[in-house]
């Protein structure tokens, strides 16, 4: 399945043998989403097509027997969902092949809207295992996206666990942080990852501080940002594991790489099925390079290993690299060359090794090669040193420097090689058909054609068929003139025929025959398919309304997680309504729960929330503490349905709108936190929707910005490539990391080793407290990282203060800003300018 950001890209798919594509789709006109920028509810704002045109582009993909899945992959808003169903019921109509949904409550209503709609669950649903794609078919998915974390091994577990359909990613541009588990752009942007609006803070570079002193990386400046997947030798297991789509990713891409990542992967698959060995050629890997690379692997696929996925030197395109700099000339620069270097090609100077990142990077367009002392005709070869000389100004020597590795980002003879797929007037790809002829001297001859996918059309001559005065209609004949398939898109993969006598039947009545029937097959092909679609969205939200319970008058409460033993030890004095603890080390946790449950308090453990195939022993841990668990991880919540447990469900659940909370809750939560994609105002109004006493809001915390397998532990302060042989410095060693702004965000573990990187600002919700307690809000959490028990015991204390009537919201913000060095953030709690503007949903 290949990635489409418009028309080129559309075309390109379609001649590399695409089976497959993938797009957005903006908002028919009036419509859209309620965040003030008119795009639609998909991950890629800026590309994908409009609303009006889809019914011809399905019609085109359909003609060419390619499906189309049309992403819907973002966290819808209340204030949004009647725009979704609208949508949702003109994509229903418009014939899309399938939905790619993160919305839980989105994927419901699509089902309900149209039974007929294959659902699809998104990456995003942060799906790691068999349990998390059983959650997903809850909500009416029938196909799952998996993380791209998992390796084969992961993938192979879950396919004998489940018998939904998998989907994985082979190809493009990793995250560093889980799908729909990154609130980096939230924290700092007041965008949203899960909304299609990534800032890419993980492309900035960051500086390494452990244990409060800075460490130096050497060229390691870009500490969060991956390189690119790279499967392809991976696709032979891929297929014998029996994954259902194999997923190319870059819809922000050109049609250059579309086709030649298409093409790759098309030949590769062709390969497994038919049990050949795969036959890439150095010159098609070195171009997969060259079209768009961050640096080219199978990372997490192939199993982990720490010092692979972020190399660090650099957060962009870089290519090929071709050589190293020797030296400079008055006029040029020396280079020894590892890779063919021509005029023409565009080269980047890579200056990681001695400067910052800040500013530009040397290079440009390649003017021609000097070798003792005059201009070469031919290319450079690999091996020699050359004098690379640039246009005028082009180059500053003095940003040049010895040692520095020099990149081909860009090469003109890839345009050549690739111009075939994305400038080509007839079909590059083909699809099989069959044909079926009959012809009995004295009755209409008949030819049928069909495609394997359930259309077959059959078209009549214009008169009986004659007896032959001379050569008799014969198969061979047939076969030749049938094959002629040329500029339609199809080619002729199977021929019978059923002769009766000797007839004659000219060329070309034989030709009109087959043009007329590829022409049938090709206009029964491209019809959108007849489904069932009706409203939805008022009858969910009337079984809304049903399932509020009365709101109480309790007092407000104060639930508190802790981090450390010495956090605990604060925690307990004050006596908050709960204590939930989330310990990096498992083996802490239960002498912690005894002393929470001796001091005669609540006490809850956090889950992690990721929880691959071979992790799922946690759960039978947590329960077997007897404590309530707050459920980070869609898999463990769905492994706990039928378990005697008090469930909490946390924001990593992503509940974003009334639909998706009320569905979470009824799976046996007690309470629910709104995802952080939320600002104050939303959850107040999701409170009016789904009742406040459902809802526990966090009013102090430092928001988990990263949520990542990448370990930078085990990379940058061990040699070692996983936990077995890293020396697990997360256990000796506080690390943070210090972005450009000067701020510093800790990191820390969790059980399985993954990284969540934490504001380095508390986020602080006095602004809001007031209309939160005035909504009826009455339980509020406190999250702690690397406070000490002073800090805890001052934040716990000013918070009972102001909810005592003691203090007021803005004396409660001046307290809390006084408790960190780095000061407070409200954060993706900040309510925008104009937003009271936007049309609410009614309170139900």
């Amino acid at each position: 399945m290949s990635p489409v950001g418009g028309e080129a890209q559309l075309r390109a798919a379609l001649e590399a043998g695409a089976d497959a594509v993938f797009f957005g789709v903006n908002p028919l006109v009036g419509g859209g989403r309620a965040d003030g920028t008119g795009a639609g509810f998909h991950a890629r704002a800026k590309v994908g097509f409009e609303a009006e045109a889809l019914p011809d582009v399905m019609r085109t993909l359909h003609e060419r027997g390619v499906m189309g899945f049309v992403t819907f992959n973002i966290l819808v808003y209340d204030r949004e969902l009647r725009d979704a169903e609208r949508q949702l019921m003109w994509l229903a109509e418009a014939g899309v092949d399938a939905l790619i949904v993160q919305d839980h409550g989105v994927a419901r209503l699509a089902q309900d809207i149209c039974p007929d709609l294959p659902i699809h669950g998104s990456t995003q649903m942060s799906i790691t295992s068999a349990e998390g794609a059983e959650l997903a078919r809850r909500f009416g998915a029938r196909r799952v996206v998996l993380g791209r974390e998992l390796s084969l091994s992961d993938i192979e577990r879950i396919a004998r666990q489940t018998d939904m359909e998998l989907e994985t990613f082979v190809h493009g541009a990793l995250c560093v942080s889980y799908s729909g588990q990154c609130f980096s752009s939230e924290a700092w942007g007041g965008r949203s990852a899960n909304r299609g609006q990534c800032a890419q803070a993980c492309r900035l570079p960051y500086e390494m501080f452990v244990d409060g002193q800075y460490r130096d990386l050497g060229d390691a400046r870009y500490l969060l940002s991956p390189g690119d997947l790279y499967a392809l030798h991976q696709v032979p297991e891929l297929v014998r594991i029996g994954v259902n789509c194999l997923k190319i990713e870059g819809r922000y891409k050109d049609a250059e790489f579309v086709a030649l990542t298409t093409a790759a992967y098309r030949k590769a698959v062709d390969e497994a099925w038919a049990r050949l060995p795969l036959s890439v050629t150095a010159q098609e890997e070195q171009d997969l390079a060259q079209v768009y690379s961050r640096g080219l692997g199978p990372h997490f696929m192939a199993g982990t290993n720490h010092q692979t996925v972020v190399r660090g030197r650099a957060p962009r395109h870089r290519g090929v690299q071709v050589g190293t700099v020797r030296g400079l000339t008055e006029r040029g620069v020396l280079v020894e060359l590892n890779k063919e270097v021509k005029p023409g090609d565009g080269l980047v100077f890579d200056p990681a090794n001695w400067r910052t990142p800040q500013g530009r990077e040397e290079g440009g367009f390649l003017y021609g090669l000097w070798q003792g002392g005059r201009q070469l005709e031919e290319p450079g070869r690999a091996g020699q040193t050359y004098e690379l000389r640039f246009g005028r100004g082009a180059v500053n020597p003095e940003r040049v420097r010895e040692g520095d590795p020099v990149w081909r980002t860009h090469d003109p003879s890839l345009a050549a090689r690739v111009r075939p797929l994305i400038e080509a007037t007839d079909p590059v790809y083909t699809r099989p058909v069959e044909a079926h002829f009959y012809g009995q001297v004295g009755e209409w001859p008949a030819l049928t054609l069909s495609d394997g996918q359930g259309h077959r059309v059959t078209v009549q001559g214009e008169a009986p068929l004659p007896a032959a005065r001379n050569r008799a209609l014969d198969e061979a004949t047939l076969s030749e003139q049938l094959s002629k398939l040329g500029g339609t898109g199809y080619h002729l993969s199977g021929l019978t025929v059923d002769l009766q006598g000797a007839g004659f039947l000219p060329v070309s009545a034989l030709n009109a025959l087959r043009r007329d029937a590829v022409a049938l097959l090709t206009e029964q092909r491209g019809q959108a398919p007849r489904r069932s679609i009706e409203p939805r969205l008022q009858e969910a939200l009337a079984r809304a309304t049903r399932l509020k319970v009365a709101a109480d008058n309790r007092p407000a409460a104060l639930h508190v997680l802790v981090r450390t033993p010495e956090q605990l030890g604060a925690a307990l004095e004050l006596r908050p309504e709960s204590i939930t603890l989330d310990y990096l080390e498992l083996y802490g946790l239960k002498p912690s729960v005894e002393k929470v449950r001796a001091a005669g308090l609540l006490v809850r453990v956090a889950s992690p929330r990721i929880l691959k195939p071979t992790e799922q022993n946690l759960q039978k841990f947590l329960l077997g503490l007897n404590a309530g668990i707050l459920v980070r991880s869609g898999g463990l919540l769905e492994g706990l349905q039928g378990e005697n447990a008090e469930l909490t469900g946390d924001f990593s659940l992503n509940a974003a709108n009334v639909l998706t909370s009320l569905a979470l809750l009824e799976l046996g939560l007690t309470r629910l936190t709104p995802t952080h994609d939320l600002n104050a105002q939303q959850i107040t109004e999701l409170a009016g929707l789904v009742g406040p006493e459902r809802l526990e809001v966090i009013a102090y915390q430092h928001l988990p910005v990263f949520h990542t397998e990448h370990c930078v532990f085990c990379r940058f302060l061990s040699d070692g490539t996983d936990y077995t042989n890293c020396g697990h410095p997360c256990e000796s060693h506080r690390v943070a990391l210090r972005d450009e702004r000067g701020v510093s965000h800790p990191v820390m573990a969790d059980v399985g080793c993954r990284n969540t990187v934490f504001e380095g600002r508390p986020q602080v919700a006095a602004p809001h407290m007031s209309d939160w307690l005035a909504a009826g809000l009455r339980d509020f959490r406190l999250e702690f990282v690397h406070e000490s028990p002073d800090q805890v015991s001052e934040v716990i204390s000013v918070h009972r203060a102001f909810l005592n009537g003691k203090i007021s919201s803005g004396e409660l913000q001046t307290r809390l800003s006084a408790v960190s060095d780095q000061g407070v953030t409200e954060g993706s709690l900040f309510v925008p300018e104009g937003f009271d503007l936007l049309p609410a949903l009614p309170t139900v």
